[in-house]
């Protein structure tokens, strides 16, 4: 039975939350923006040059999602606001409506959610945090048992992509010798993929009985992820082809008669940075050195980003090493049962679901931590 009490303070926590959101949201600042624009494209000459209007209709899509967003969190208020209002007044005249706690209840919940997906939208105003998202996946040492650590990774985030009609798509991927993976490399593509995948750069740490140890012991893994915005066409990075090295050598893979019979794999090195990328996982040459171009640009951005904002770290290869200390997350499945991220202390005892590719929460508590370091 659905109790007055608890949804009159559930809906007074609420409307706080939501009275201190609204103030640093700008519903009139947006409408105003979205009027220019349609003005902008209804003149007799705006599609005289269709491509100068490209980045035009992206901000009237996303401002159009945000005007429909804020509108149904400002209904939705009201909608909360009213139905407790007719609640009180039955409980007061002494025919208590169970109709009306049902859809305060409702009401209660959708203002939950709409109050949660503006807080991500808030936290999410970078200008890459609208980008695909290129992962990359690397086992550290340990061979086998670390090799497979890194594919249940790559499903997690397979998984997690495929609950947010995310599109996730392989660009290179080099298998196990005997299970799991070298390297895999991933592009994610959906609503704010790099904003909110960012947080998943950095050492992840797995502790579980091992499958491929006949003695039952304990084993710890690593695995190291990385996460660059994938730039596209969209910013211009200045790369002169004398400053390229490009390697063509055979894809390599678990086995099969067309496997390792053409030079289709591309490698192109930067030569003045050193940074390289490359792509194996498509039979046309041509379109592997289109992909690895991609992934190089992406790289080489995310080079100069780290210049601009002043960060003294260093590139890949010179990150931390995969191993103790320098882990982000622990994934333990023995002694206990614990996903624990060590820059939020967030902890969660479900593991499976975690590595099921539910990891919204440690997401979002990221960008809060993220925030937080910002703001203080």
């Amino acid at each position: 039975m659905l109790q007055l009490a608890e949804l009159r303070a559930r809906s007074a926590t609420l409307i706080d939350q939501y009275a201190s959101l609204w103030g640093r949201l700008d519903l009139a600042g947006n409408r105003n923006r979205l009027d220019e624009i349609e003005r902008q494209l209804s003149s007799p000459d705006a599609w005289n040059n269709p491509e100068r209007l490209t980045p035009v209709l992206q901000e009237k899509s996303q401002l159009e999602g945000e005007i429909t967003r804020l509108e149904r969190l400002e209904t939705c208020r009201r909608d909360v606001t009213e139905w407790l209002t007719l609640a009180e007044e039955e409980e007061a005249a002494g025919e208590p409506g169970q109709e009306a706690l049902e859809s305060l209840a409702e009401q209660v919940m959708v203002l939950q959610n709409l109050l949660q997906e503006t807080e991500m939208n808030m936290l999410l105003s970078g200008k890459e945090d609208r980008l695909p998202a290129i992962v990359e996946i690397h086992p550290g040492a340990g061979g086998t048992e670390a090799q497979d650590w890194a594919e249940m990774l790559v499903r997690m985030y397979l998984r997690w992509a495929d609950t947010h009609d995310m599109k996730a798509e392989y660009l290179d991927y080099l298998a196990g010798d005997e299970a799991g993976v070298k390297s895999v490399t991933l592009r994610m593509a959906g609503p704010n993929a790099y904003g909110l995948l960012k947080g998943e750069k950095g050492i992840h740490r797995l502790i579980r009985i091992s499958p491929f140890d006949s003695s039952g012991r304990r084993h710890t893994s690593f695995a190291s992820v990385d996460v660059i915005p994938d730039v596209g066409q969209e910013i211009t990075v200045d790369i002169k082809e004398t400053d390229l090295r490009i390697d063509i050598f055979r894809s390599s893979g678990p086995g099969g008669q067309s496997v390792n019979t053409t030079s289709s794999a591309v490698r192109i090195t930067h030569l003045p940075t050193g940074i390289s990328a490359q792509c194996q996982n498509e039979k046309s040459q041509h379109s592997n050195r289109d992909t690895a171009m991609q992934i190089l640009r992406a790289r080489l951005y995310e080079l100069e980003l780290r210049k601009l904002e002043e960060e003294k770290k260093a590139q890949y290869a010179g990150k931390d090493a995969i191993g103790f200390g320098s882990q982000i997350r622990t994934y333990t499945l023995q002694p206990y049962r614990l996903v624990k991220d060590h820059r939020t202390n967030t902890e969660i005892g479900d593991v499976e679901a975690v590595l099921d590719g539910r990891i919204d929460q440690l997401l979002r508590d990221y960008l809060l931590y993220l925030h937080g370091q910002k703001t203080n």
